[in-house]
């Protein structure tokens, strides 16, 4: 049985835990107290993942760690997901790393200072953060403009990387996707579609938090 861990805040978890299920894998999730701090406890880094951080997961003697690391093993193990041909799997591989650089890790940065962090979010970073996702947005908006999914027709991995964190209450990142961005919010009702889609609280364990500032 591959073993997921992970918590229910988490879009980079999410990631994976959607495609697992549009997959058809069966999967156990294992709870990762992150917001309590299990992740900085030496013990559990030396157990789990010396990186600090989840998801993590296991299939077998395998364990893997970044979402876009798993992502890529699973479509490789089921042959889904992963691009009709080498020129596609280069195009999701493109995006997911523009994913990681720069379109989840701002709006996830974003998120977190607003709805988690102990202190409110610094003005001046919190401008900078939505200048830097007005122009990563801007990017993906222009690429859904033209094609039903990131990588081309159908859907990849990619889909899964990127759209990780925008299944979550809009009130947790004070980002609103609509009608800013229109072609980003039919892609996501697209990707609602496919068979496995769960909203994130209703799918991974643990307690649901209430933004803090």
């Amino acid at each position: 049985m591959i073993r997921l861990h992970c918590f229910a805040q988490s879009g980079n978890c999410f990631k994976v835990a959607f495609a697992l299920r549009a997959m058809g894998l069966p999967f156990e999730m294992v709870f990762v107290d992150f917001m309590h701090g299990a992740t900085r406890d030496p013990n559990w880094r030396a157990a789990v993942n010396p990186m600090g951080e989840v998801p993590v997961l296991e299939d077998g003697a395998r364990r893997l760690t970044q979402s876009g690391a798993i992502l890529s093993w699973l479509a490789r193990k089921t042959g889904a997901f992963g691009g009709a041909d080498e020129d596609q799997q280069l195009e999701a591989l493109r995006w997911m790393f523009f994913d990681n650089h720069k379109f989840t890790s701002y709006f996830a940065t974003l998120r977190f200072m607003k709805s988690f962090a102990p202190a409110p979010p610094d003005p001046v970073i919190t401008a900078w953060l939505r200048s830097r996702l007005e122009a990563s947005w801007t990017v993906v908006e222009q690429r859904l403009a033209g094609s039903d999914f990131i990588a081309g027709a159908a859907p990849t991995i990619a889909d899964f990387s990127l759209a990780g964190y925008l299944f979550y209450p809009e009130a947790e990142s004070g980002w609103p996707i609509l009608p800013r961005w229109p072609a980003i919010a039919a892609w996501l009702s697209r990707l609602r579609a496919i068979d496995g889609w769960v909203a994130p609280y209703d799918l991974l364990p643990g307690e649901v938090i209430a933004p803090r500032w």
